[in-house]
């Protein structure tokens, strides 16, 4: 069982790093210098599922790790 959590705590690991890298930066960037950072500030539907996606498996990410570090599971 601990290798079955192992295995899905390395593999939620991976996949929130590259959730995580998937996300647009959310500064201003350039477009502040100009004032034009208001077009760019509107969050499309796939953001908003990739949010929700690397919120869910963080939560994984987070219950692997509470299960591994307090030795619930054996």
């Amino acid at each position: 069982m601990v290798t079955f959590i192992w295995t899905i705590q390395i593999i939620s690991a991976i996949l929130l790093i590259v959730l995580i890298l998937l996300h647009s930066p959310k500064g201003d960037g350039i477009a502040g210098m100009g004032g034009a950072s208001h077009v760019f500030a509107s969050q499309k539907s796939a953001e908003k599922g990739l949010n929700k996606l690397t919120g869910i498996i963080a939560a994984i990410f987070l219950v692997c790790t509470f299960l591994l570090g307090y030795g619930i599971v054996k």
